[in-house]
């Protein structure tokens, strides 16, 4: 069983930043596929980044490539999103979620085994 507590989500002015961290539990972290995915406020949820089992492939939606970076601590069992340039639509709860399974390129939600509660991102204009 994996544990996920997300953090670091808040309310922020357009063109500013956040970083959002996923702390993790469990002794098999460094073997899961990570992943973020975000829900807008009256839409469902969707991928927003990911990152294989390796830490060596990255993956993201359109929408964020270019601002946002996704990256893992296997020695800290976390996994962060560093958001720059952020914007209004961003607006949404961030999950953030593990896949068993040695995944490579997760990005369907069926995919992922575990998820965070979610933290609100908010993004003035």
């Amino acid at each position: 069983q994996v544990q996920l507590l997300e953090s670091g989500g808040g309310l922020v002015q357009a063109g500013g930043s956040l970083r959002l961290s996923c702390a993790a539990s469990g002794r098999a972290f460094s073997t899961y596929a990570m992943g973020w995915f975000r829900q807008p406020p009256g839409k469902e949820r969707e991928f927003v980044a990911g990152i294989a089992w390796t830490g060596v492939d990255t993956y993201y939606t359109e929408s964020v490539k270019g601002r946002f970076t996704i990256s893992r601590d296997n020695a800290k069992n976390t996994v962060y999103l560093q958001m720059n340039s952020l914007k209004p639509e961003d607006t949404a709860v961030y999950y953030c979620a593990a896949g068993a399974g040695y995944g490579l390129h997760n990005t369907r939600e069926s995919e992922f085994d575990y998820w965070g509660q979610g933290t609100q991102v908010t993004v003035s204009s």
